[in-house]
């Protein structure tokens, strides 16, 4: 989770322009290595995706979704209406990749973990990392913020953002399962997953909704730690 890329400062703060250019994403889309690498059709196609999600995510927390229109949206990735129309069904569906994206680099970081550290250690240290240490991650927490405050007004956005959760948690289970071992319960990884993956949730909704800065006390990693230990502590994989 948030598990959540991001845009330029400038346009959330200083209200730029209704039509600016695209700005980049602190997250930048960066093609697999290996068997599974993606071919170059692929890519672009990722590629153009999260140009529009950036799109998307600046007019929502410069003009609300009410005050934006898939139209608004295509017109500042660059690309045609149709186009738009091939990869979203609605305004509020062309967020989901930046979202996916936080999810995506958490997961990333935990699964740098070696097989049998323990896991509080490495699921505060994963989730520490993804939300703090860069400017970059500093400026996708504050679009994050201006998201999930547009979303608060608007159920098909929140609806996307409890989906990418949902996506989030279930693509986190074969990660906390090769950790925990082949010994471990299938019940007690799944609830692990689940706990680990609702705590950054609602430490990012509860931070997005007073004015606590992006790090140090009351900072997204400071209240997904607190959440995580509240959640798991009387796990038995925790023990």
């Amino acid at each position: 989770m948030a598990r959540f890329a991001s845009l330029s400062l400038d346009a959330i703060a200083g209200h730029a322009g209704r039509y600016a250019s695209p700005v980049r994403s602190p997250r930048p889309y960066s093609p697999q290595a290996g068997p599974g690498a993606q071919s170059l059709t692929e890519r672009r196609k990722a590629a153009t995706q999260l140009d529009i999600a950036r799109a998307a995510c600046e007019l929502f927390a410069e003009h609300g979704p009410d005050g934006t229109t898939a139209e608004d949206i295509a017109h500042r990735a660059g690309v045609a209406l149709r186009t738009f129309y091939r990869y979203f069904r609605n305004k509020q569906e062309a967020v989901a990749p930046l979202l996916a994206g936080g999810g995506d680099a958490w997961r990333a970081l935990l699964a740098e973990e070696d097989p049998g550290t323990p896991l509080a250690a490495a699921l505060e240290r994963a989730v520490t990392r993804s939300l703090s240490d860069s400017q970059a991650v500093e400026e996708g927490l504050k679009v994050t913020r201006g998201l999930l405050r547009a979303a608060t007004g608007d159920e098909a956005l929140r609806a996307v953002w409890y989906r990418v959760n949902q996506e989030s948690e279930e693509r986190l289970v074969p990660v906390v399962a090769r950790l925990a071992g082949p010994d471990a319960d299938v019940v007690s990884v799944r609830l692990l997953a689940a706990a680990a993956t609702d705590a950054i949730r609602v430490a990012l909704e509860v931070w997005s909704a007073g004015d606590a800065p992006v790090s140090g006390p009351g900072s997204p990693a400071d209240l997904a730690v607190h959440c995580l230990r509240e959640l798991t502590g009387a796990m038995p994989l925790l023990r």
